[in-house]
């Protein structure tokens, strides 16, 4: 019964396509934003729009600013994501693919109101709903499993092991490191208790990461109610089975590094605990909290990059896949980092794979 709760939980959170169509600070009420989606529009039904807006109208510094990705590498992240030449919506209109990645980004990007991107993209806000919805969808349906396995191709737990260790780790297996992060959400106007932390007295969603020292989320677990701890995340997120395959020639295990909630397992290491350490252990401690900020780094860019993810009134579970926004945010991080690099791939020194490869998962 527990199991058929969680997953109606994270279906609700993940699978349902509602988006809402205006801003949450808008006075209009939850119905009416539903409302909005289903209308059709006689400003964009059956309507095809030329090539506009196109990607060459922006200068470089207004695609980073809006888009997050350099000018010139547009269109090879629309190649190497697999965006169609055209999406249709199920009202008719039809959309060329760079549109909808440009839609996609900009929305991600800051917490924009539809009726802001009207002005930029010349679509309704009905439409712009659609299109956004649609181009996340694809992405997730085609590259989610990049974030849920760890049998992928550049992971090379010997390299990262190293480059851990070069950086005063006193492990010299330690091949990523594991942490839970709490995304807050607007207040549910139903079952408020589910997502209510009483640790951090907000109303939230959780996911767990693993962060590769070349600054790739490895892994990425979500979402789980906010009410949840950590070590009951770990357990359910079926993670403990893939780190399981991930030894050294001779057997030996390798592992990753977490806060003490994680305990310790043959996969997992975590800080000695107590009021009385060694003064060995306490440098254990020290040099290892060191190298394990990196996966704050991670949770870090994500909400850097992609500040429409952090605002959490527009941010409704039982209206939005907010959980699916947030995986696709990921995937679109680690996308940034193979194009860029990040502060972990720097401070570790370790190149993240070409972006091409990454999105096909080969060497």
């Amino acid at each position: 019964m527990a199991t058929a709760r969680r997953r109606s939980f994270r279906d609700v959170v993940t699978v349902m396509s509602y988006d809402d169509s205006s801003d949450s600070s808008n006075s209009s009420s939850d119905e009416e934003d539903l409302d909005l989606l289903f209308v059709d529009v006689a400003f964009g039904e059956g309507r095809v729009l030329d090539s506009r807006p196109n990607i060459l109208d922006f200068t470089e510094i207004e695609c980073e600013e809006m888009f997050r990705f350099e000018k010139g590498d547009m269109p090879r992240l629309l190649e190497a994501l697999q965006i169609p030449a055209v999406y249709t919506g199920y009202q008719g209109s039809v959309f060329n693919g760079m549109e909808g990645l440009m839609v996609m980004l900009r929305r991600l990007t800051y917490p924009n109101r539809w009726c802001d991107l009207v002005k930029i993209f010349g679509r309704s806000e009905a439409e712009l709903s659609i299109l956004f919805n649609m181009v996340i969808n694809d992405i997730y349906t085609r590259f989610n499993h990049l974030l849920t396995s760890l049998d992928l191709a550049w992971l090379d737990p010997a390299i990262f092991a190293d480059a851990v260790h070069c950086k005063g780790a006193p492990l010299n297996q330690c091949w990523g490191f594991i942490d839970g992060t709490t995304r807050r959400i607007a207040r549910p106007v139903r079952n408020q208790n589910v997502m209510y932390s009483g640790h951090k007295r907000i109303h939230c969603i959780k996911f767990q990461s693993v962060l590769a020292p070349n600054g790739l989320i490895a892994h990425l677990f979500g979402p789980i109610e906010g009410r949840r701890h950590d070590a009951f995340m770990l357990g359910v997120s079926g993670l403990l089975p893939l780190l399981e395959r991930i030894i050294k020639p001779n057997g030996e295990p390798y592992v990753v590094y977490g806060d003490p909630a994680y305990g310790i397992s043959r996969h997992i290491i975590s800080p000695f605990k107590g009021a009385h350490l060694t003064e060995p252990q306490q440098q254990f401690n020290r040099d290892m909290s060191e190298v394990r900020v990196c996966v704050e780094w991670g949770f870090g860019k994500i909400a850097q990059y992609f500040a429409y993810l952090d605002f959490q009134k527009n941010l409704k579970v039982l209206l939005q896949p907010v959980a699916k926004y947030y995986a696709v945010g990921a995937l679109l991080i680690n996308c940034h980092t193979c194009l860029y690099g990040s502060v972990a791939s720097s401070f570790f020194n370790l190149d993240p794979p070409l972006l091409e490869d990454y999105l096909t998962n080969r060497n």
